[in-house]
C-alpha cells in the first residue's frame, strides 16, 4: 500500500535532507550491511556498549539471556533479583502513565507544528497509514486467528467470533490486555469449557508476551516513517523489523500507549529517525484500542488450541 508515498515530494525531500544533515546516521554503512551481518550483530561484544548506544536488538539479547539464566537459578537465590526487575517493571510502567497523561497536550503542539510547516495534506497520508493498519489488523484477527482455531481445535470461526464479542468490546475501549484479562478468562472457561488450570496459566502469559497485534502495528508504523524520511529498507532492514518487533512485542506491557515507546527502539535498530513517531502519534489511540482486540483474541485462540490439544474440549 506503501503509505508514506503520498506525503509531497518536496516534504520528503525536507525532511531526508534535515535527518542526513544531523548526522545521525551513516547512510552507505546502513546500504552496505548484510543480512549475515545483522544477525551477527545481535550479539553483543561489549554489553556497557550496547545501553549506551541503545542498540535495541543486542540489549534485547542479553534481557533474554539474563532471564534465562535467572530462571535457572534456585528459587531461594533468583527470587530476590526477580522481585528487583518487578519493581524495576512496576515503576517504569507507571512513569510511562504519567507520561502518557500529558501526551494529548504535546501530541496536539507536535501535530500543529507539522501540519504548519508541511501544510493540511499530510494528514491524508495519515489517513492512508491508519487504513493500512487496521486493513492488517482486520486480516489478522478476523481471519487468521478464526481460521487457525478452526483448523486446530474445531471450533467455528463464527462461534468464537460471537462468544468473544464482549472480550473484544473491553479490548477496545480499555486499550489494555491486563484491564481485559479477567472477562477472557471468564469467556474462555464458560464458553469454550478450557480448563482454569489452563486459562490460567496461558491467558496471563498470552498477556504479556502474546502482543501479535502490537507487533503488526510496529511493523508497519517502522516502515511508513521509512518511507516518510525516504530511507529504503534492504531486506536485512526488513527482517530486522520483524524479529525486532517480534521481541519488543514480547516485552511490551499489557497497558494503553507502551506500544509507541517500543517503536522508539524498533526505528533506532533499522537506523530511522525515532523523531518520525510525532508524525503518527495523533493516530496512535484509536489504533491502539483496534490492535488490543487482536492481542487478546490471539490469547484465547492460543488457549482454546492447546486445551484441545490436551483433549480437554
Amino acid at each position: 500500500m506503501k503509505p508514506g508515498k503520498y506525503i509531497k515530494k518536496e516534504t520528503k525531500e525536507q525532511l531526508y535532507k534535515n535527518y542526513v544533515n544531523s548526522g545521525q546516521i551513516n547512510l552507505k554503512k546502513v546500504q552496505k550491511t548484510s543480512l549475515i551481518d545483522t544477525l551477527v550483530n545481535i550479539v553483543p561484544r561489549n554489553p556497557v556498549k550496547s545501553f549506551v548506544k541503545s542498540d535495541m536488538l543486542q540489549v534485547i539479547f542479553l534481557a533474554i539471556m539474563f532471564g534465562i539464566a535467572a530462571t535457572l537459578l534456585p528459587k531461594d537465590r533468583g527470587d530476590p533479583l526477580l522481585k528487583f526487575f518487578n519493581s524495576v517493571s512496576d515503576v517504569s510502567i507507571k512513569v510511562v502513565d504519567i507520561i502518557m497523561k500529558f501526551a494529548p497536550y504535546g501530541v496536539f503542539a507536535l501535530l500543529a507544528a507539522i501540519i504548519g510547516k508541511y501544510g493540511y495534506k499530510i494528514l491524508v497520508t495519515l489517513l492512508t497509514y491508519s487504513l493500512t493498519v487496521v486493513l492488517g489488523l482486520f486480516v489478522h484477527t478476523f481471519i487468521i486467528l478464526p481460521f487457525f482455531v478452526k483448523f486446530l481445535s474445531k471450533v467455528s470461526i463464527k462461534e468464537f467470533l460471537v462468544k468473544m464479542r464482549d472480550v473484544m468490546i473491553l479490548a477496545f475501549s480499555t486499550s489494555s490486555s491486563n484491564a481485559t484479562l479477567p472477562v477472557t478468562m471468564e469467556t474462555v472457561e464458560t464458553k469454550f469449557k478450557v480448563p482454569s488450570y489452563i486459562s490460567s496459566f496461558v491467558l496471563p502469559l498470552g498477556a504479556t508476551i502474546n502482543m501479535n497485534g502490537t507487533a503488526l502495528y510496529q511493523g508497519v508504523a517502522a516502515v511508513f516513517i521509512a518511507q516518510v524520511y525516504g530511507i529504503k529498507l534492504t531486506l536485512a532492514g526488513q527482517l530486522t523489523i520483524v524479529l525486532t518487533a517480534t521481541l519488543a512485542a514480547v516485552g511490551t506491557a499489557g497497558v494503553p500507549g507502551v506500544g509507541i515507546i517500543t517503536l522508539a527502539m524498533i526505528l533506532r535498530a533499522i537506523n530511522v529517525p525515532i523523531e518520525g513517531i510525532a508524525l503518527i502519534l495523533g493516530v496512535d489511540r484509536i489504533l491502539d484500542m483496534l490492535r488490543t482486540i487482536s492481542n487478546v483474541l490471539g490469547d484465547a485462540a492460543a488457549a482454546i488450541v492447546i486445551a484441545k490439544s490436551e483433549k480437554e474440549i
